[in-house]
This record gives structure tokens, sequence and C-alpha cells, in this order.
């Protein structure tokens, strides 16, 4: 359009847009064949693409989206490229979910691998940089789960689809504290502390500190007394 077929209160422009009227039916059979289209895509594509998306199947549903929408809006756009894109999109995440069932490498290359971000109490600090974890979110994570400190967790794993799998300590030990310091009446209240014990506050490291230590985990010198698993 030219700047001067642009008015502010030509409301038919905004509302219709400059499409003739017999369109507004025509998006009734374009939407309706982009639904079915998108039904057979997904069902094609397996079951997995109703849950959780791995990063593959994330890219074949924003292809899919990039490539369906427009037919619906514009009206000089036909419906035959939306049909082989979607085509291609199908074709191409099989073929990956099919290699990935043969190789483990491939799918590993492909789909990510887990990472374990607290194990046996202690945060791996070098796993949470690598996926990008920050201890905020980690804390906030086992806040969500019912956990109060690392001593209640035997595993957290951060799975290769983004979601978290926490496996709780049958044995629980002392562990360091991940209730927020902002709530400190809370703290107080419910919390009580092993105070002839140190664990490191940078990771949760709990082996035989001394305050003139530094933690063999992470190497840093900072330390906290932990959080007694009977008082939780």
């Amino acid at each position: 359009m030219k700047s001067y077929e642009i008015w502010i209160d030509d409301w038919m422009r905004i509302l219709f847009g400059n499409v003739p009227t017999l369109f507004f039916v025509e998006i009734i059979l374009r939407v309706l064949f982009v639904f079915l289209l998108l039904v057979f895509s997904m069902r094609m594509m397996g079951k997995r693409m109703a849950s959780q998306l791995s990063r593959n199947e994330m890219v074949a549903m924003s292809s899919l989206a990039a490539a369906i929408g427009i037919p619906i809006q514009a009206p000089d756009r036909g419906l035959l490229p939306a049909l082989i894109v979607a085509i291609i999109v199908i074709f191409g995440q099989r073929m990956i979910a099919k290699l990935a069932t043969k190789s483990e490498r491939f799918e590993r290359k492909s789909q990510g691998d887990l990472g374990v971000l607290v194990a046996d109490g202690t945060m791996n600090i070098k796993e949470m940089a690598s996926t990008r974890i920050s201890r905020e979110r980690l804390f906030a994570q086992l806040r969500s789960e019912g956990i109060k400190h690392l001593g209640q967790v035997s595993r957290l794993y951060f799975e290769a689809n983004g979601t978290f799998t926490l496996i709780n300590s049958k044995n629980p030990k002392p562990g360091l504290s991940v209730l927020p310091e902002e709530d400190e009446e809370f703290v107080k209240k419910h919390v009580k502390y092993v105070n002839d014990k140190n664990v490191c506050l940078h990771c949760g490291n709990d082996s035989g500190l001394n305050e003139s230590d530094r933690c063999p985990k992470c190497g840093h010198g900072e330390f906290m007394h932990p959080v007694n698993p009977d008082s939780v």
C-alpha cells in the first residue's frame, strides 16, 4: 500500500483489510484444510508431539507454523506450498526418529543428553554451567518439589527435553538449605541447623570440611552449617 492510502479512521481497512468479501468465505476452506493438515502431520510424527517437545520436535512445529500460517491470511498464497513443507517436515522428523532408535550416539547428538545437576546432596557446578542452570533456578525447582535442603536429594536430572527429574534420598542427611534468604521469618521458625558441621556454601559438599579449608569439589572457601534433616 502507498502511504497516502493509509488513514487512521479507515475502520473498514483496519478490520477487514484490502481483500474482497468473497475471500472471507474462502478462509473457511483454508482453515479447514490447514486444521486437517496439522492433525495429520501431528499424527504422522508420533505421540511424542503431544507431550514434552524435544529440540527437533520444536523445530518441526515451528516450521509447520511458519509455512501453514501464511496461506490462511494471504489470498495470493496457495495451499500447495504449505502441503509440500508439511510433507518435508514429516519425512525429516520420522527419519530422525528412526535413526535415533538405531544409534544411541545419533540420539544424543540430535536430541541432546541428560545432565546430573545434584548428586548425593552436592551440586554439580560444571554441569550447571554447561546447561546454563543458575543456582537460583535449581533451588526454585527443588522448592517446587517440596525440598528444603540438598541433603534430601539423591539425584536431580536435567533431561534432554528440558524437564527435571528428582529422586529423593531414602536416608536424608544434613544439607545446604535451598530456602530463600529473604524469608527470614519462615527459616528461623521451621529450620534448625547442625552447628558442629559445615557444608560448602557454593555447591553443598559436606566431605569433612573445616572453615580453614577450600572445598575439594568447587574450590570455594565459604561455608555454612547444614540443615538438620529432622527439623524439616
